[in-house]
């Protein structure tokens, strides 16, 4: 590696050189504000004759002693694009002014000098600089200055190449060259065969090159390659990544967060965000070409399923996408990892169509009940995680069911008298509105020919039968006793809730003048609607608490028909039965009767015991963890035995406070386990006395 200070316009000026841009680097997204801080700068250094240099960075490129097919020496940039391009296009706008002052001497100099290289014969080496695919032609584009021609698409290069243009004239063109002039910065010079570009790529970034852990991914991946190669596997494969793990809605891409996900399937284990890139890269050493295909081809494999999941509108299958649809709407993004596996079994025609879609169906209600009853998002990740290791090809569907009905605790599938106790009585108003838009679509599309679409539809809304505010009519016809019952108790549940085309005209009416409105002959009352939520509405001549109970039976009994319960044949065996620590009982006046951590079993009665145990497997694992997290005071941990009440050894150095009940032990269990990421890693059994 060579480094020396040089200045900016020395180092463009180079003749028969082209600075290379190689695919795996992240696209020119220079802003607005990034390129005014640039000019300022330059208009102030040009202003100021005590100002000699002034310093923008470094610029560290890669030289294979590689050249074109017509000499050109080429140069592989792998930091300093952003910087290299804005000043490219600084003096593409003052190329254009002096074009424009009849300049001559100036115009060739700055053609010449900083954006071609005058006689080569060969279209793509006769730029200086040489974007990836998309910003060359904005950038020919832009070089061809034809005002006839449009660019079609959005560039950013275009977009302040215009900025520029909007900021140089006449009067301070001078200023800028002479600013430009002054402008110096590091050229480190890397040797492919002495230096290692990814390591010193590292580095930059972790010194603040703000990239995304895919950028880094592809950037591992494609920067030990020569250009040749680098453009046939992003050809192939990575920009084939890059496209289906996008977001078509958002046009977010997503690709941090599917190799996220491809690695939590090959691990079984789920990366930290920020930790994708070296999971994936101690977990994909690569060796050769031929190892970096096959790694590939499997990637790109599954971001076909993802992009599916994603974007279920890329399901040709109306029936696979509608319970696509029904999951990217209760957003459970959590659950990809397994479906990717099941995507891929019915790709390869190991599960049928009929169970790939019951087991899309299993997850909604999974997910769905859960929600129902209030449990905790969290569990989700782990349980979706290791779902796919419960799958029995022969018995797919019933495995996978049996392993969800199985679970106990927070992670249980809840069953029916939960949900039946839960929408008698729960706000099912003032939850999220996709939720709450999911839920009402559902109910009123059930088996329905002609669906309505409630999300994005501005004619269809929530309307409450017993209003949020009553006309006084309501507590004179119900007395003031049910009047109150209802607007304390049944206001929001799912019950009191329906859809209408005339929420705002029915407003806080009566029940009969809000089931009867024709104002106009416009059929605005529940009477005319043909949504089945209205069905019953249209039957009814007053609306109370007997009516509210009967509704709600009846929507249960829908609900269950949408999200019901597998059936499988399923015996709990308590007598033998492990409950993770999470899920298990208070410990107070209670013995054990084993222990399960890791697998292995561990025959202790008592929780002294086992805390000890514990303690002392994850202080030999990870021994830091315990002065650098909230356990070193939890814990108390020392070497002086005699400063705590009652100690404990876990190491021949380390001692911990043990004068605690038995559910301060396990509380200090359950922190250790959720700081080392081992929360299913630990279930008890309490002796039966």
């Amino acid at each position: 590696m060579k480094a020396n200070e040089i200045n900016l316009n020395r180092f463009l000026a180079q003749s028969d050189t082209q600075f290379i841009i190689p695919v795996y680097q992240r696209n020119y997204d220079w802003t607005h504000s990034q390129c005014k801080q640039l000019i300022d700068d330059i208009l102030e250094v040009g202003q100021n004759s005590n100002i000699s240099a002034h310093f923008i960075g470094s610029i560290v490129y890669v030289h294979d002693d590689v050249y074109s097919a017509s000499g050109i020496r080429e140069l592989t940039i792998i930091d300093g694009q952003q910087r290299l391009t804005t000043i490219t296009l600084l003096y593409l706008v003052v190329y254009k002014l002096a074009v424009l002052l009849k300049d001559k001497q100036l115009q060739n100099k700055i053609n010449e000098q900083y954006l071609i290289n005058k006689f080569d014969e060969e279209e793509g080496a006769k730029l200086k600089l040489r974007p990836t695919e998309n910003n060359d032609k904005a950038l020919r584009y832009l070089l061809r200055g034809d005002d006839k021609e449009e660019f079609n698409e959005y560039a950013r290069l275009v977009e302040n190449y215009n900025y520029f243009k909007g900021k140089i004239s006449e009067e301070n063109y001078k200023v800028i060259l002479d600013g430009l002039g002054k402008l110096m910065f590091v050229e480190i010079s890397l040797d492919r065969e002495k230096d290692d570009p990814q390591k010193i790529f590292e580095s930059l970034n972790s010194t603040g090159l703000e990239l995304s852990e895919a950028d880094l991914i592809r950037n591992y991946i494609l920067m030990g390659l020569n250009r040749n190669k680098q453009n046939s596997i992003y050809k192939k494969y990575w920009e084939v990544i890059e496209t289906l793990a996008k977001d078509t809605q958002s046009n977010e891409s997503k690709v941090s967060a599917f190799i996220r996900d491809f690695l939590t399937i090959k691990n079984k284990k789920i990366p930290n965000k920020n930790k994708v890139y070296h999971e994936f890269k101690t977990n994909y050493p690569i060796a050769d070409y031929d190892d970096l295909e096959n790694i590939l081809k499997e990637v790109k494999t599954f971001a076909k399923h993802y992009n599916k999941l994603l974007n279920p509108s890329a399901e040709s299958d109306e029936l696979i996408k509608n319970q696509l649809g029904y999951i990217s709407k209760l957003e459970i993004n959590v659950s990809f990892p397994f479906l990717l596996q099941v995507y891929e079994d019915y790709s390869e025609s190991r599960i049928t169509k009929d169970i790939f879609i019951s087991i899309l169906e299993l997850v909604q209600s999974f997910v769905w009940r859960r929600f129902i009853v209030g449990l905790p998002t969290n569990a989700l990740n782990k349980i979706f995680m290791r779902l796919y290791e419960d799958v029995d090809l022969d018995n797919y569907y019933e495995s996978i069911a049996l392993s969800l009905i199985s679970k106990k605790g927070t992670q249980r599938f809840p069953r029916d008298n939960e949900i039946i106790n839960n929408l008698n009585e729960r706000d099912l108003y003032n939850i999220q509105s996709k939720n709450r838009t999911y839920f009402l679509e559902r109910l009123e599309n059930h088996n329905n020919q002609e669906p309505v679409k409630i999300e994005g539809n501005s004619q269809i809304t929530i309307e409450h039968i017993f209003p949020q505010n009553p006309d006084p009519k309501w507590k004179i016809i119900l007395g003031e006793e049910e009047y109150q019952l209802i607007k304390e108790n049944y206001l929001n549940t799912i019950a009191n809730l329906t859809l209408s085309g005339n929420n705002g005209k029915l407003g806080n009416k009566y029940f009969t003048d809000k089931r009867d409105m024709n104002i106009e002959g416009g059929e605005q009352g529940y009477k005319f609607s043909r949504l089945w939520l209205n069905r019953d509405l249209v039957t009814l001549n007053d609306w109370n608490v007997n009516h509210l109970k009967k509704r709600c039976k009846k929507l249960e009994e829908r609900f269950f028909d949408i999200w019901p319960l597998p059936i499988v044949n399923y015996i709990i065996d308590e007598e033998h039965s492990e409950t993770n620590i999470f899920d298990a009982d208070e410990p107070t006046n209670k013995k054990l009767e084993y222990a399960v951590f890791f697998g292995q079993k561990i025959e202790t009665r008592y929780v002294s015991e086992l805390y000890k145990h514990i303690m002392t497997q994850l202080f030999e694992l990870q021994p830091q963890s315990f002065f650098t997290t909230d356990l070193k005071d939890k814990l108390a941990i020392t070497k002086k035995p005699n400063d705590l009440r009652q100690a404990v050894e876990i190491n021949d150095t380390y001692f911990i406070e043990s004068n605690l009940d038995s559910k301060g032990k396990f509380d200090r269990i359950k922190l250790a386990l959720e700081i080392f990421d081992f929360e299913d890693e630990l279930s008890v059994k309490y002796a039966n006395e």
